[in-house]
């Protein structure tokens, strides 16, 4: 069993991320580790992570590749992808993990920002992104002798993550190697997480949801990590979570909606899901329960801060709410004047001193201070929180509407949609009418045809007046980012332009 740590006690003065996501792998030696399941099933174990991992170290630094110098990794869902995050961590090299979907355009971006010191690529024929070696030159490495752990302040980068935020442009946000000792209230906060589970994590490597939930943590109590392979189909993840005795299952929305088209099998082993990225609709959540006998645990996070705010099998989340402020981290909902009453909308902030909040921006000292309000760090997602400290979402700021004077979440409008029958998935967002005129517009995914008077109708009987809205749109489909995150922005910008609004 692994000892929980008081959650406020600080980060161990000489620390590396490697070493701690790794403390138990000489104990556990033969245990799987990590299993990629679906085609070319392969497995992991203890020893043999940890052997990859301080041999990958070692190759690194036959390359040439210093402390402190940045490695920009560009892989899909392989053993080589965590192997290698880690054991430049372990060595003192700065992993930039990015989609294996990137164009050359995006990739060129991104490494003119970062000016990694070596690229590691599947084919190592990218081109004009400098040195680079190709991923079957990474499992070399694995039996090289193995390197020490670079022990130092846990303050120091350790690694850099992509976002794209608010503004659609992506950002290097970089992480201390004190981040992964944050996570540690997540175990309870949120996982429920033993050394006894088997996590299957349904997302890509890159996703800090994915290398967090999926691979670090588990690793970090002795826990299996379970990883579909490259190609799975959601709509095929019933049987693999039920073949591989899954404990924990974990996704985005978006998958658990693909997973449930088919009728699932039975999961005796399976004790809830977790759940990030955007917020899950209702429906789906209860569709989940009713076809697993299981809960949904959500949590709300960021790519700067991770997951801090969660519902937890200890604490599972009251109706219409994420779940409360796990225990240790410090959260606020703030307006213009600081902390607001319990019941009054505010965005949700974490303070600085929350050790899985990122040290900045890179090269981006004053866009790092614009995020800050006093000691919070605003996240820009508008939440509620009642007198037991449950906090509800809202959704971003910028996606808040306006019907005539009253701010109205997207969130609300998208869960009354999805409650009907033949709607899939549904998007709200305010569009322009005219110059001084905006109105709710509804976009939605259904099954089968509806009649608008209907599905006016319907939504009468569930939300206020001024909340419905007052246009429907049927879509085949709705936009997403690489992290399935529902692209609001994006829906009102195409329906602006093609009604001369843009």
């Amino acid at each position: 069993m692994v000892m929980r740590i008081i959650p406020d006690t600080p980060a161990p003065a000489h620390f590396n991320m490697a070493a701690h996501v790794l403390a138990h792998a000489d104990r556990l030696g033969d245990k799987t580790a990590l299993q990629i399941v679906g085609d070319g099933d392969e497995s992991f174990s203890y020893a043999q992570i940890k052997a990859a991992v301080l041999g990958t170290a070692t190759g690194l630094r036959n390359q040439g590749v210093a402390p402190g110098d940045r490695v920009l990794l560009q892989l899909g869902n392989v053993p080589e992808f965590p192997i290698t995050y880690l054991g430049a961590i372990a060595a003192g090299i700065i992993p930039v993990p990015v989609s294996s979907q990137l164009t050359a355009q995006e990739l060129a971006v991104v490494y003119a920002t970062i000016k990694p010191a070596l690229t590691v690529h599947p084919t190592g024929q990218a081109k004009n992104i400098g040195p680079m070696i190709k991923t079957q030159q990474l499992r070399d490495f694995w039996t090289l002798p193995p390197a020490s752990y670079a022990m130092g302040d846990p303050n120091r980068p350790a690694y850099i993550v992509f976002t794209s935020g608010t503004s659609g442009q992506p950002r290097a946000v970089v992480h201390a190697h004190r981040a992964i000792w944050a996570r540690r209230m997540m175990w309870d906060g949120w996982y429920g997480l033993t050394e006894a589970d088997r996590l299957m994590h349904a997302g890509a490597f890159n996703w800090t949801y994915t290398l967090g939930t999926g691979l670090m943590d588990p690793w970090s109590v002795g826990a299996t990590a379970l990883i579909p392979a490259d190609g799975t189909h959601a709509e095929t993840l019933g049987p693999l979570i039920r073949d591989t005795n899954a404990t924990i299952f974990a996704a985005a929305p978006g998958v658990y909606r693909r997973l449930l088209r088919n009728p699932l099998p039975a999961l005796p082993n399976l004790r809830h899901g977790l759940s990030a990225g955007e917020k899950m609709a209702t429906t789906l959540r209860d569709h989940w329960q009713t076809s697993t006998g299981t809960l949904v645990h959500e949590a709300f996070g960021m790519s700067e801060c991770s997951t801090f705010i969660s519902g937890s099998p200890d604490r599972p989340a009251p109706a219409g709410s994420i779940g409360f402020a796990q225990t240790g981290r410090r959260v606020a909902l703030i307006d213009g004047n600081g902390p607001v009453a319990n019941g009054t909308p505010g965005i949700i902030g974490i303070h600085r001193d929350d050790p899985g909040l990122m040290l900045g921006y890179h090269d981006a000292p004053d866009e790092t201070a614009a995020r800050f309000q006093g000691d919070w760090f605003l996240t820009g997602d508008i939440g509620i929180m009642n007198d037991t400290g449950a906090i509800s979402y809202a959704g971003r700021a910028d996606d808040m509407m306006n019907a005539g004077g009253y701010r109205v979440s997207p969130v609300e409008v998208e869960d009354a949609l999805t409650a009907h029958p033949a709607i899939s998935e549904a998007a709200a967002c305010a569009v322009q009418l005219r110059t001084d005129t905006s109105l709710i517009a509804a976009f939605y995914v259904t099954t089968d045809m509806i009649e608008e008077e209907e599905l006016r109708t319907f939504m009468q009987t569930r939300l206020a007046g001024y909340k419905c809205p007052r246009l429907y749109i049927a879509k085949t489909s709705l936009p997403r980012g690489a992290n399935n995150k529902l692209l609001r922005r994006q829906l009102r910008q195409e329906w602006e332009a093609a009604h001369g609004q843009a």
